[in-house]
């Protein structure tokens, strides 16, 4: 599989919800509409974004199948699947239908910090599992654990369908090292949605974006224009949509994200605990943002 597939713009789905509890089909099949006509390369199901810690198996499944279907085939999907239990994240490889998914989403394991070396062999061992390629996701703000340049060098050199990583460290230093390091094949992606410009210009080669979600047309713009050095072009909308960036993350990920959406008009503003809305306050300067 060509891994050129994985570069440009990634967008990492929410996922919508009715009154009743239930996963509302209908607004995501909107959403991964409205997503391709914004010019994503390509679709992440089952991310952080998607709440998916509190999604059953059942449901699991079901909004991936349904991405999939939605999406037509028209970009790539990419399926998060991940954990601190190596076993288990093999055992959801092999029970997951992951017909139409053309790579998988493996973020370092959380919570019980493992050193370097257990980081390489979870990750040797996911990659061992199965013959789809895999992008690493480093996100220490998330997990309290942080996989190095030379883990991550390791890794895509070893195993040879470990093809990318998203990194969103937001540590400029680490990303200059990974990127001056890495195989020559093997992609890096940015995670940090209000540094794409600069992590393009040191030689990132995308992003998997939360802000796409709501700002699609103007995050592939940014993404579009940096990767032919653009950059003043670039700047310009970057700065623009900032703000709502900001935004976005000021009461927690997806929180910003589904307040906006409800603000198009894309997806209720309905989350599931133990994530809340954001106040009142910070919902009134996303509606203002939309306006504006």
């Amino acid at each position: 599989m060509a891994i050129q597939k994985f570069r440009g713009t990634g967008v990492a789905l929410i996922t919508p919800f009715q009154k009743n509890g239930k996963v509302d089909f209908a607004a995501l099949e909107k959403l991964v509409a409205h997503v391709i006509k914004g010019g994503i390369d390509f679709l992440v199901a089952l991310g952080t974004t998607a709440e998916t810690p509190t999604l059953t198996t059942a449901e699991k499944q079901e909004i991936l199948s349904a991405i999939v279907t939605y999406g037509g085939g028209k970009v790539p999907v990419v399926c998060g699947i991940g954990g601190n239990n190596t076993l288990e994240v093999l055992h959801q490889l092999k029970e997951m239908n992951l017909h139409g998914v053309d790579a998988i989403l493996s973020v370092a394991p959380y919570y019980n910090k493992p050193s370097q070396e257990g980081m390489y062999q979870h990750f040797k061992a996911i990659s061992a599992g199965t013959n789809k390629p895999i992008i690493l996701y480093n996100v220490p703000g998330r997990t309290g654990s942080n996989l190095l340049p030379a883990t991550v060098i390791r890794l895509a050199i070893d195993c040879s369908n470990i093809v990318a990583i998203k990194e969103a460290s937001g540590n400029m230093e680490q990303c200059l090292e990974l990127i001056q390091t890495k195989p020559e094949d093997f992609t890096v992606l940015s995670g940090d949605d209000n540094l794409i410009v600069a992590q393009i210009a040191i030689g990132m080669e995308g992003v998997i974006s939360v802000a796409a979600n709501c700002f699609t047309k103007e995050m592939t713009e940014v993404v579009n224009l940096a990767l032919v050095n653009k950059f003043d072009k670039a700047r310009k909308v970057h700065y623009k949509i900032l703000p709502g960036i900001n935004l976005l993350f000021t009461e927690g990920n997806p929180a910003g994200v589904k307040a906006t959406l409800k603000q198009i008009g894309l997806c209720e503003n309905l989350l599931r605990l133990p994530l809340v809305p954001v106040s009142e306050a910070t919902a009134k300067k996303i509606a203002q943002f939309v306006k504006d």
